[in-house]
């Protein structure tokens, strides 16, 4: 937990110096290179987690240009969108997809600029009303008008704005970001930032070696996960990845600086909001601004979950989801 010790301290100064704590450390953990928890050894050339196929749509509103996105369906049902945290991509629900494919047709979108869909054309502005606005005609597209939408943290953020617009059916918000002080959120955006840069400069041999051990996996995502050694190396090594890889991350976090990310009330749509015990990049306390901003909102607990609860108790998550949606049906 040193390692990890090293990224807190530096979330409240200058930029260099969470540059400098990411450089740290990857030299501590290029340095020590552990055996894999298996005792083989792994070339470089290894294809550790298959890459899949998605499919495209593109949505287009009034006054705005043509947004394309990435997305996956599985199941049948009524639709139910996923959307994944900034620096993340659809990937994030693959735990959770099957607990819920059964009941719901699940849709899985990768934001713009983030796993395998192209980034927003520079006309496009990236406010939250805006996101909305495409993301409407982007189900459209997909035939899911008003679906249930399932967010976690940005997506838990957009997923509210699309319950205020009227275009969601009922909201889960995991962790929704915006709920935060100033300070919080440049200790927020430093935490992230720090991951990021140590994930880039980290050589993607190494990152695969380090993931197949328990400490190292608690020492790349302890920031992340409640249960960081418990992940599974393939999740780790995509999650990391999709980090690295996130051409729209800057970007985002450029357009999060503005305020009052989120105001008003909810009163037509059922929401959910649930937020990791454990959660270090948004701490639970905001659950609580949340809940206040939307009185009507059930508030959920996530025990032993850290940021991400959908690697660390995807049963209990998808638990949540599925207890949501009822109460949504039962209020039309």
């Amino acid at each position: 937990m040193a390692l990890i010790s090293s990224f807190i301290a530096a979330t409240d100064r200058p930029a260099r110096s969470v540059r400098a704590a990411a450089s740290h450390l990857h030299d501590r953990l290029t340095a020590t290179q552990p055996e894999p928890e298996d005792g083989r050894r792994r070339t470089g050339g290894e294809v550790v987690v298959p890459a899949r196929t998605p499919s495209f749509v593109q949505g287009s509103t009034a006054g705005l240009g043509p947004v394309t996105v990435a997305y996956e369906r599985q199941g049948t049902g009524e639709p139910l969108i996923l959307l994944h945290g900034v620096g993340h991509h659809r990937q994030a629900w693959d735990a959770i997809v099957p607990l819920l494919a059964g009941q719901y047709e699940t849709i899985t979108i990768d934001l713009p600029g983030f796993g395998d869909s192209p980034d927003l054309e520079p006309a496009v502005p990236r406010d939250l009303q805006t996101a909305a606005a495409w993301l409407g005609a982007v189900l459209s597209e997909l035939g899911a008008e008003r679906p249930h939408v399932v967010g976690h943290s940005l997506g838990g953020l957009i997923a509210l704005h699309l319950g205020q617009a009227g275009l969601a059916r009922s909201v889960t918000a995991l962790a929704p970001a915006g709920f935060w002080t100033d300070t919080e959120r440049r200790r927020t955006y430093a935490m992230l930032t720090a991951a990021r840069h140590s994930v880039r400069l980290l050589p993607d041999t190494a990152m695969v070696r380090l993931a197949h051990t328990a400490t190292a996996r608690t020492a790349l995502a302890g920031t992340l996960y409640g249960r960081p050694d418990s992940c599974p190396p393939e999740t780790l090594i995509a999650d990391l990845r999709a980090l690295r890889d996130a051409i729209a991350f800057g970007a985002t976090l450029r357009a999060g600086r503005a305020p009052n990310l989120f105001t008003g009330d909810i009163p037509e749509v059922p929401v959910t909001i649930a937020w990791g015990a454990r959660d270090r990049i948004l701490p639970p306390r905001q659950a609580a601004r949340a809940r206040a901003m939307i009185p009507g909102a059930r508030l959920v607990h996530l025990p032993d979950c850290g940021h991400i609860p959908m690697n660390d108790a995807p049963d209990l998550v998808a638990r949540v989801i599925l207890e949501a949606i009822p109460s949504a049906v039962a209020d039309e």
